[in-house]
Formats: structure tokens, C-alpha cells, sequence
């Protein structure tokens, strides 16, 4: 599939009002071309540059004319200026060829940008996203250190060089672990995930790799396991193996091990499984305490358990009284039976409620991707045309994208509720909100 360059310039496109900003009539349209006369690059720059109590601000008129304000103002006293792009300057794509590389294994026909691969440091400090550092040379290094770009996620996988390198599919990705160093040195704080792959940077490997970790903290904050994740369209890709409830078992006894040892060497278990790994191999989750504020939430780790822990939160402050109504619920596999027994608890409190909680097979990836935030639209109407779902049809955020109501498969959220003739509610990912679709409503109305 041919995807159009993704090039972005620093336009303006909102002006805060009572801004210094709008005090200049900088306007919707015009491009910040310099700070100080230095061009910008990206955003982080912008927000060095602009903290400062006396800037130099070069803007470009939509005439072509540039003017230079000077510009007095309180020491970290914001412009009021945003931009088309949240980074402004074209997006850094990633280079590698990752065995576990989850776009690689996708359909044609989804949303465009969904086959669009970053590897940007600034991303990981405005959105959160991991970073391989695969096409960080010193320059970049020394970027991340001057602008104090921090927290940075590190998509790790393996400090062994050889086999980083052969996992990514790039022979420069060998040095994670000295960039990292630098970066410790530096102060900078970080996040590191590990895809785990069966036989692959699992047992031995995953030892030597969360040891050398540990080696980081505390500047490295924590460690993210997630297991790796397959669809069916993997044509021409490398066979790898996917975790089963045995293999899932020696994982979670394994960093169980590891925890252990680091909580008392480091007083933090540093290193944290997936709710997956638990999921597959039917154990009991960890503790609250023992995911130690839900440091790696944005990788399924400890969600469950603050799920859990806050629908029991939330139960106990929700007036208790009949409801005469009937709510369907659908969910991926890997969260359906914790769903299921969270209805059951609702429905005790609440006399007249019935939830019937449907579990979405994923047809369209394939039934090895269990996760709620892969189901398509098109896999709930196959599976749900013909059932009788009551009042209405809650579905988690996490099915959404993130700023928009469509789904992965380019349905909208309002086509899903003119096929299946019912309404459906978005629930976020948190007890309050999940009680509130569910009983809340009633109320209000």
C-alpha cells in the first residue's frame, strides 16, 4: 500500500485567547518560522525557546511578509500558539523489521494512518509512544538532553546486541543499552517495554535483559512484559510462537522470581507482566499494591486490577435502587470473563438490571488477538445482528480511535448503531464511568 509522505509545516492554528498572541494579532494561518533566529523544529524546541522572559518571535503572514516581534514577558508565560501538527516538523518513521511487528500484519482497506510507523522521540514525550532509538545518533541524543525531553518510553525487547539487531531487523539497534546509559547519566527519566517472544528474549534472555535494566534505575522508572500478539495476515513474514497457558505460567513465575528479588535489592519490583500473561494462564491477578501505582497502564498492565479495585470503589457510593432495564456489553476474550463476573456483581446490587456481557470473537485479525481495543465493527455486527441486546450496547474507549468515533476498520460509531438498530454507549476505561453507563443513566434521565 502507497501512503502519502507525511510532511508538516509549523502553522498556526488556534490563537488563546487574551494571549500574547492575540495582543500581536498573530492569526490563524501564519507560520512560526523562528524563535531567537533559530529556526524550529519541532515543538520541544518551541517550548524551550519560549520560556524565556525576552524572545525574538519571526512569524510568516499569509501575504509572505515576515515580521519579528520582540517580545517582554514573564519568565515560562506561554504565546498561545498552536499548530497543525503537534510536532511540527515531519514525523521520524520507523526503519526496523520487527518479527513482532504488529503493523506489518495487517489487512489493506483499514485507515491509512494505521500503517504508518514512528519512531519519534518527541511522540514519546507528548503521546507516550515507545521508541526503538534505532535512528538516534549523538545529535538526537544531545537534543533529548539540552530540551530535557522526559519521560521517554524505550521499546527495549532485548539488551543483547545480536539478538536486538536480529529482532528488529537492523543492524544498528545493538546499542539501546549505551544510549540508555546516556541518558541515565543525564538525568532523563525513562519507561522500557519488552515484546515478549516465545524462544526467542524469553528465560534466559529476559533475565539478562531486566537485569541490565535494573542496572538504570531509577532513572529507568520500570519495565512493561507484554506478550506478542499475531493476526492471521503474517504472508511472507518469519514464523514465530505465541504464548500458551503453560508457557504464560513459567512467564509469570519467572518475573514473580524477578520481582522478588529486585524489591529487595531495589525496594520496587521494576518489572511488570501484561494482564494477558495472567488472562492466559488463568491466575489470579497481582495486588493492588503490587503494581505499585499502575506505573505501565498504556500497556495493559495492572488495567484489570484498577478496573476491578474501582468498580468496587464505585459501588459502594452508588445509591442502591430497581432498575427495570436490560444493557449488553461487548468485550474482546481476554477481558470477557472479568466483565462477565463484574455484571453478575452489578446485577445483585441493582434489582431489575440485567447486563448480558457478549464476548467478540476477532474474526477479522484472527482469533489469537484477544484484546477488546482490536475488535473491529464489522466482527460486532456479524456477532451481535442477531441477538437481543436490550436498551443499549456499551463498548469499551478502547475500541475507539483515540480521537475520533470509528473503528479500526474505518466503520464510524454511528454506522455500528444504524446496522445493529440500537444505541450504543462508549464507556471509559475506569469503574466510575463504567457504573455510570451502566446505572448512572438512569438516573439522569
Amino acid at each position: 500500500m502507497e501512503l502519502k509522505k507525511m510532511k508538516f509545516e509549523n502553522k498556526i492554528t488556534k490563537i488563546e485567547p487574551d494571549s500574547i498572541a492575540e495582543e500581536l494579532e498573530i492569526e490563524v494561518g501564519d507560520i512560526l518560522v523562528a524563535i531567537n533566529a533559530q529556526k524550529i523544529e519541532d515543538i520541544i524546541e518551541y517550548q524551550f525557546l519560549e520560556a524565556d522572559e525576552y524572545i525574538e518571535l519571526e512569524i510568516e503572514k499569509q501575504s509572505g511578509e515576515h515580521i519579528i516581534y520582540e517580545i517582554d514577558k514573564d519568565i515560562d508565560e506561554a504565546l498561545g500558539l498552536e499548530f497543525e501538527n503537534p510536532i511540527i516538523d515531519s514525523v521520524k518513521t520507523c526503519r526496523n523489521k520487527c518479527i513482532f511487528c504488529f503493523i506489518d500484519q495487517l489487512p489493506e482497506g483499514m485507515r491509512e494512518t494505521l500503517y504508518f510507523k514512528d519512531d519519534d522521540s518527541r511522540l514519546s514525550f507528548l503521546q507516550g509512544n515507545f521508541i526503538t532509538m534505532t535512528n538516534m545518533g549523538d545529535k538526537e541524543i544531545d537534543k533529548m538532553i539540552k530540551y530535557r525531553i522526559s519521560p521517554v518510553n524505550v521499546s527495549v525487547h532485548t539488551t543483547n546486541p545480536i539478538l536486538r539487531a536480529n529482532m528488529l531487523g537492523n543492524r544498528f539497534a545493538g546499542d539501546v543499552l549505551d544510549k540508555m546509559k546516556r541518558l541515565k547519566t543525564a538525568d532523563i527519566t525513562m519507561n522500557a517495554q519488552i515484546v515478549l517472544v516465545p524462544d526467542v528474549n524469553d528465560k534466559e534472555e529476559l533475565d539478562k535483559t531486566i537485569n541490565d535494566l535494573a542496572s538504570l534505575y531509577p532513572q529507568l522508572n520500570s519495565v512493561a512484559i507484554v506478550p506478542i500478539g499475531i493476526t492471521k495476515y503474517r504472508e511472507n513474514l518469519c514464523k514465530v510462537e505465541i504464548f500458551d497457558k503453560e508457557s504464560a505460567n513459567e512467564v509469570i513465575n519467572q518475573i514473580e522470581k524477578i520481582q522478588n528479588e529486585l524489591l529487595d535489592k531495589l525496594g520496587t519490583r521494576f518489572a511488570f507482566l501484561s494482564d494477558e500473561f495472567y488472562v492466559m494462564a488463568n491466575r489470579n491477578l497481582p495486588t493492588k499494591e503490587a503494581y505499585e501505582g499502575y506505573v505501565q497502564l498504556e500497556n495493559g498492565v495492572g488495567l484489570i486490577s484498577k478496573l476491578e479495585h474501582e468498580i468496587y470503589e464505585e459501588l459502594e457510593k452508588t445509591p442502591k435502587f430497581p432498575i427495570n432495564r436490560h444493557i449488553s456489553i461487548a468485550t474482546g476474550k481476554s477481558a470477557f470473563e472479568f466483565i462477565n463476573s463484574m455484571a453478575k456483581l452489578i446485577m445483585k446490587e441493582f434489582e431489575g438490571l440485567k447486563i448480558d456481557v457478549h464476548m467478540i470473537s476477532n474474526e477479522f485479525f484472527g482469533e489469537t488477538i484477544t484484546v477488546a481495543g482490536l475488535i473491529t465493527a464489522s466482527d460486532i455486527e456479524k456477532q451481535l445482528k442477531d441477538k437481543n441486546l436490550g436498551q443499549e450496547l456499551i463498548i469499551p474507549r478502547s475500541m475507539m480511535k483515540a480521537d475520533e468515533d470509528i473503528f479500526l476498520d474505518n466503520i464510524t460509531l454511528d454506522e455500528l448503531k444504524q446496522r445493529l438498530k440500537i444505541e450504543i454507549i462508549i464507556s471509559e476505561v475506569e469503574g466510575r464511568d463504567f457504573i455510570d453507563k451502566l446505572v448512572g443513566r438512569v438516573q439522569k434521565n
